[in-house]
C-alpha cells in the first residue's frame, strides 16, 4: 500500500514534530550560535523546525502532483532522502532573507542551520524508513495515515 497524500502529510507533521523536537533539544546547546543565549538559540532552532514542517506540507502537495506522472505513483526511497536538498535550500532562503521565520538579529549562521537541518532530516528519514515501519506495521496498510 502506498502512502496517500493525507498519510504523507500526517507522517511529516507528526514525525518531524516529535523527532525534530527531540533532535533540536539535543543539538541546540552545541550549535555554533555565536553570542545568542540558550533561550534565544532554542527559539531559533524551533522556529526553523516549524518552518521545515510547514514548508514540507507545501512540498508534499507539489510531490503528489509530480508523482501522478510516474507509472507507480510513488518515489524511490532514495528520492525521499534527496528531497532534503531542495527543501533545505528553500528553508535557508526563508530563514536568511526574510523576517517571516526569525527576526534579523536572531538569524542563524549557515553552519548552524546546516547542522540542524541535515541532522534532523537524516534522523527523521532513518526512523521513518526503518524502525517506524517495524513498530507501526499497520501504518503502511492504512496509506500512511495515523488517524
Amino acid at each position: 500500500m502506498l502512502p496517500t497524500l493525507n498519510g504523507r502529510i500526517q507522517t511529516r507533521v507528526l514525525g518531524l514534530g516529535i523527532i525534530g523536537f527531540f533532535v533540536a533539544l539535543l543539538i541546540t546547546p552545541i550549535l555554533p550560535t555565536g553570542d545568542l543565549g540558550i533561550g534565544q538559540a532554542y527559539r531559533v532552532t524551533l522556529s526553523v523546525l516549524l518552518t521545515v514542517v510547514l514548508v514540507g506540507v507545501l512540498w508534499e502537495l507539489l510531490y503528489h502532483f509530480l508523482m501522478q506522472f510516474r507509472w507507480e505513483k510513488d518515489w524511490p526511497t532514495l528520492f525521499g532522502l534527496l528531497t532534503m536538498i531542495n527543501e533545505g535550500i528553500l528553508v535557508w532562503l526563508l530563514v536568511r532573507y526574510t523576517t517571516i521565520v526569525v527576526p534579523e538579529h536572531l538569524r542563524p549562521s549557515l553552519t548552524a542551520f546546516l547542522i540542524q537541518f541535515i541532522v534532523t532530516w537524516l534522523v527523521f528519514w532513518i526512523i521513518e524508513n526503518g524502525p517506524m515501519r517495524l513498530v507501526f506495521h499497520r501504518w503502511r496498510f492504512s496509506g500512511g495515515r495515523f488517524l
